[in-house]
């Protein structure tokens, strides 16, 4: 067995899972079978195996940063009385403590 009653106890604990006894029993099989998968998987020489590409690797082509649109922040202010030096005037929302 390579995870012991104590081990999947913690692991068990961690989770916040509640097992029984069968469970315990089951799950422990599971892992281990796993756990001898990945062992398996593990003698397997990779050195000669290139890596994958990976999609976050490569660059986003980005449009240059250039104003595209005339500003109408001044015309968009002449619509409300609730504006001071160029900014628009809102209730306070938080409280002095």
């Amino acid at each position: 067995m390579l995870i012991d009653d104590q081990e999947l106890s913690k692991i068990a604990k961690l989770a916040q899972l509640n097992l029984s006894d069968d469970e315990k029993k089951t799950i422990s099989h599971q892992m281990d079978t796993i756990l001898e998968m990945m062992k398996a998987l593990d003698a397997v020489d990779t050195s000669q195996i290139a890596p994958l590409s990976n999609p976050l690797d490569s660059t986003q082509r980005l449009r240059k940063d250039e104003v595209t649109e005339e500003d109408v922040s001044v015309k968009m202010q002449l619509l409300t009385n609730h504006t001071a030096d160029g900014l628009y005037l809102v209730p306070k929302v938080l409280e002095d403590s």
